[in-house]
């Protein structure tokens, strides 16, 4: 081979060597986008900005106060400032905080961070985290308020031991028999989700009654903050039972679905987290959720036709002569109707509605003192307002229309006294 062909011979092999390493190259920072893709689709699905953004802050900025047992905690900075945010965390102190809820420093977290849900998240899961904050999160300068709550609940190192003895540590694993929906869907509820945080009752120890659906008690309702997060079990009362999987789905990407509407603290999930899951995702969840049986029973709906208000109601007193009936035709019937069925995607229905129905009548109660609004969403209905009544009716006739509402159209459930609703309206000091 003569000298010109050699070198003709070195040139083509050094053409060739390279491209492999510019086609690494050319992979890398694709990769990277779709590692940040998924952590930004995991940090809306666990609503991390829901409760790490304070109202009128910054994203991830922290400083939302959250109410507990022991007092208000302080959410935190997530951001990537490396002074005030977590822009110093090693990988492997992110993953433990997130999962362990341990910091840097051996500092333990209080439960309000639903690390015992997130440990049901995977490694894969916390490097797309941990690169959606680093490198897709802006950072904010400011150091979050300090958590200030009383003696002995401010000694974190005694968390150590409700650690031991509460939260969970192993990832979500597949089971065994259930199908890739079921297990996708029971993965988003138990872990992302981290719905039992609200809608499954709390020990003793603020720790949640049950982490899966081996437990009788988990997601068969909770109060947080003066709201009763609804049963998301299968009962036909005040369940899941006679709402369809599409229907659930709908209503968790847009707060509405089978003539329901999310009110309270619902309504922030739906706009800052699940508005934002895929179809299929909304579907998963939907389908593990109708998967699990009847549990605490409570209220009942037989429906039946109702013509007008001069049907008796359940106190067995003629309408036109029921405190609650007038109170209802006044101030109720203009967008509930007169037979409770509401306006679909507009005006939630009454008549069957479960958080009518439910044993516990916190939000039903706080609904009438405040009001509300449902969520306002990128592909749902416009949002919608519901005036407080508290300036406007009695104790009395509040209980009245309320008690009213839960023995009409179908509807039985015990009745509210105007005790229950000043009791209430002095929690929430209105």
């Amino acid at each position: 081979m003569t000298s010109r062909l050699k070198r003709a011979a070195l040139a083509a092999a050094a053409v060739f060597s390279i491209l492999p390493v510019q086609a690494a190259r050319a992979q890398q920072p694709d990769a990277q986008a779709a590692l940040v893709a998924r952590g930004d689709y995991l940090a809306k699905a666990s609503d991390c900005a829901g409760c790490h953004t304070a109202v009128g802050g910054q994203a991830y900025g922290g400083g939302l106060g959250l109410t507990s047992p022991f007092g208000t905690i302080m959410s935190s900075n997530i951001s990537p400032d490396r002074r005030y945010g977590i822009g110093a965390f090693s990988y492997e102190e992110f993953a433990r905080s997130v999962r362990e809820g341990v910091s840097p420093g051996n500092k333990r977290l209080y439960p309000a961070m639903p690390y015992a849900s997130f440990s049901k998240m995977s490694d894969d899961d916390m490097r797309a985290l941990y690169a959606y904050f680093m490198h897709a999160v802006k950072p904010v300068p400011e150091p979050a308020p300090p958590t200030k709550i009383p003696f002995p609940f401010n000694q974190r190192w005694m968390l150590f031991f409700w650690q031991q003895a509460f939260a969970p540590r192993e990832p979500y694993r597949p089971k065994p028999g259930r199908d890739a929906q079921w297990n996708r869907g029971a993965f988003l509820v138990q872990g992302p989700g981290h719905c039992g945080a609200c809608h499954t009752p709390r020990g003793p120890g603020f720790q949640e009654r049950g982490y899966d659906e081996t437990s009788p008690t988990y997601l068969t309702g909770g109060v947080n903050d003066n709201w009763f997060a609804p049963n998301l079990t299968s009962d036909p009362g005040s369940g899941l039972g006679r709402i369809g999987e599409k229907d659930l789905a709908a209503f968790l990407k847009t707060g509405h679905g089978a003539g329901l509407a999310a009110f309270g603290s619902m309504v922030e999930q739906v706009e800052d987290s699940s508005q934002y899951l895929t179809d299929e995702d909304a579907l998963a969840m939907a389908h593990y959720l109708k998967s699990l049986p009847a549990q605490k029973p409570s209220g009942r709906y037989a429906p039946h036709a109702v013509p007008d208000l001069s049907a008796r109601n359940g106190n067995r007193v003629d309408a036109p002569q029921s405190v609650g009936a007038r109170v209802y035709s006044s101030f109720c019937a203009q967008c509930h109707g007169v037979d409770g069925t509401g306006v679909p995607n507009v005006f939630p229905r009454l008549a069957g509605n479960p958080s009518v129905l439910t044993e516990d009548t916190t939000s039903l109660i706080r609904l009438m003192v405040e009001g509300g609004n449902s969520p306002a969403t990128i592909s749902g209905p416009p949002r919608q307002a519901m005036p407080g009544f508290a300036q406007t009716l009695t104790n009395a006739q509040m209980a009245n229309v309320l008690s009213w509402i839960r023995a009409s159209w179908g509807n039985d459930a015990r009745p509210i006294t105007a005790n229950d609703v000043q009791s209430l309206r002095q929690k929430l000091h209105k």
